[in-house]
């Protein structure tokens, strides 16, 4: 992964001088730039668009500030006085809309939550009583503020109190503030700057896709080939048995959010099957795996057949074994897959893959929902595939409808995720955030439309994205995006008929596309040379005659066509 340096603007009423050098020598993507801005100036900063550290949109600014600093109402409760609860709340609205005039200078703003230091115990035994506790108040201000942010869709709240859980101790030292002005200790930075980049990732779409699982000492105890299933330890009266079980609870649970889950194990492929079958205690059944490669093959080589299968890129998987020799050869031989130092012992297994940081995504659509299901159905259909004579047949006998949506705020977030994270059937592989989109949208000669396709074995989803740029008696193909689950299967052909359809009821005479190659996308130029446009190669583009129609693949149905077009 490229590690691209990007700007970030730090405001804070503490010093952001330690946290700035947290955030810049960190190794991990990206790296980071940091613009701090004075200490303690959180009003001036929020209020003046044309301060020089919001020139040229920087990519991400950081917010954080103590509660007792920035809500007049919460210092006075701090030194006991009577508060009323919506005077704090009153004050907490008028933060927030400071905060919502941000939305627009920087691509993405991240505000840490407001904690209080541990040594504050506040009123004791009453301080969760309403009306009454500095706890129970302050908890009520951050819910306040993620409900009067939730709207905004590149504003992001992190949970500062997950950081001072994990530091204990050391989160907190007076000195520090005393003599340098600064909020927490080093450990909290540390911990933030993990939870900024990582969110980083998953709003540029770098988040992970896919968990690839050993089986033996992985999702088991034991060796089955070797004790068979009926003796491998997994539930029952025992509390290693009890660990592996909750471990495949929670990889259960992630396909909730769209992970995937997929084996590449060291097997007999008949006896491991006969495990995950059979065993009475197996949380994860057959039906659970987008895929799996039980052989005696390099795991290495099963990696790269099992997500070439799948149609998904190495940088998205995270490799989970027991053994430290087939996580260091697949980490020496793919240097793209996350393989993480795993526990030996097996009941930190679940704790360990829930402090993960890589599957951070700034939404969960009904899509990612349904992932797993998506690709075992499409399991079902390689099957069918196989029993049919030609690729037509095949493509005829699944009975694949589309339906053609404009952009809407129904479908914006899995727009914005197709968009942000398709990189093999990808144009100019352009990425936007969501205001960003709606923005671009909203001119009136710019065209949008979503392609949601169905056959016979379910619902796939939003998966082709063509957007459209009417320039005079001309239109420019923006972008063109299918997912690769449904690439080959002449959805691509039926995006091109909508289009041209729509041009030419329009009266344009000419429509263009300009192919932007990147290192991942060049199966979309493979269509574009083969789609019957006119390609000039100097300039990678290409172009139709809109005197001419373009034919509808067949072997499909488009069943809203008039409805949706115009």
């Amino acid at each position: 992964m490229a590690n691209k340096q990007c700007k970030c603007v730090l405001v804070g009423d503490f010093t952001m001088d330690t946290f700035a050098g947290c955030l810049n020598n960190d190794k991990d993507y990206p790296t980071v730039e940091s613009i701090i801005t004075p200490f303690d100036q959180v009003i001036q900063m929020l209020t003046n668009e044309k301060l020089g550290c919001w020139t040229d949109k920087p990519d991400f600014a950081v917010i954080w500030t103590q509660p007792e600093r920035i809500n007049q109402a919460f210092n006075r409760i701090l030194n006991y006085e009577k508060v009323s609860l919506s005077q704090v709340l009153e004050e907490v609205d008028e933060y927030a809309s400071l905060l919502r005039s941000v939305r627009d200078r920087v691509n993405t703003v991240i505000v840490p939550t407001w904690v209080l230091p541990s040594y504050q115990r506040g009123f004791g035994m009453l301080d969760m009583r309403s009306e009454i506790g500095i706890s129970n108040t302050l908890m009520r201000m951050n819910l306040r503020l993620c409900e009067r942010l939730a709207d905004i869709p590149n504003v992001y709240l992190l949970d500062t109190q997950r950081w001072i859980g994990e530091v204990g101790k050391k989160a907190f030292n007076p000195k520090l503030w005393y003599m340098g002005k600064i909020a927490f200790g080093n450990e909290v930075f540390k911990e933030a700057v993990k939870d900024v980049k990582s969110a980083y990732r998953g709003i540029n779409g770098s988040s992970k896709k896919l968990i690839i699982l050993d089986l033996d000492n992985t999702l088991w105890g034991g060796i089955v080939g070797d004790i068979g299933w009926e003796n491998i330890r997994l539930g029952g009266h025992d509390y290693i048995g009890e660990a592996y079980v909750d471990f495949q609870k929670t990889l259960k649970s992630l396909t909730n959010r769209g992970i995937l889950l997929g084996i590449v194990s060291k097997n007999e492929e008949v006896i491991a099957l006969e495990a995950i079958r059979k065993h009475p205690e197996m949380v994860l059944r057959l039906d659970d795996f987008a895929g799996y490669r039980i052989n005696w093959q390099d795991k290495a080589e099963n990696i790269v057949d099992l997500v070439a299968d799948l149609k998904i890129g190495l940088q998205s998987v995270v490799f989970i074994d027991d053994n430290p020799v087939e996580r260091a050869r697949v980490r020496d031989a793919l240097n793209t897959v996350f393989v993480p130092e795993w526990p030996r012992d097996q009941m930190l297994y679940k704790s360990a893959l829930l402090s993960l940081r890589c599957f951070d995504t700034p939404s969960i659509t009904q899509e990612d929902a349904q992932r797993t299901k998506m690709y075992v159905t499409e399991r079902q259909r390689k099957d069918l595939k196989d029993t049919c004579i030609s690729t037509n047949e095949w493509l005829k006998s699944l009975g694949m409808k589309v339906q053609v949506e404009p952009i809407s705020p129904i479908n914006l977030e899995r727009t914005v995720q197709l968009f942000n994270k398709t990189n093999q059937m990808n144009l100019t592989t352009r990425r936007m955030t969501k205001l960003e989109m709606a923005n671009w949208v909203s001119q009136k000669n710019h065209k949008l439309w979503n392609f949601r396709v169905s056959d016979r074995f379910g619902d796939l989803g939003i998966t082709g994205i063509i957007s459209l740029e009417i320039e005079g008696k001309n239109g420019r193909i923006v972008d063109f995006i299918l997912s690769c689950r449904v690439m080959g299967r002449k959805i691509e052909e039926t995006m091109l008929y909508i289009v041209i359809k729509y041009a030419r009821s329009i009266r344009l005479k000419e429509l263009h596309a300009r192919y932007v190659p990147t290192s991942k996308n060049k199966p979309c130029l493979d269509f574009w040379m083969s789609s019957g446009f006119s390609y000039e190669e100097q300039n990678n583009s290409f172009s139709w005659n809109l005197f001419n129609e373009y034919t509808l693949p067949d072997c499909l149905e488009i069943v809203n066509e008039e409805d949706r077009l115009y």
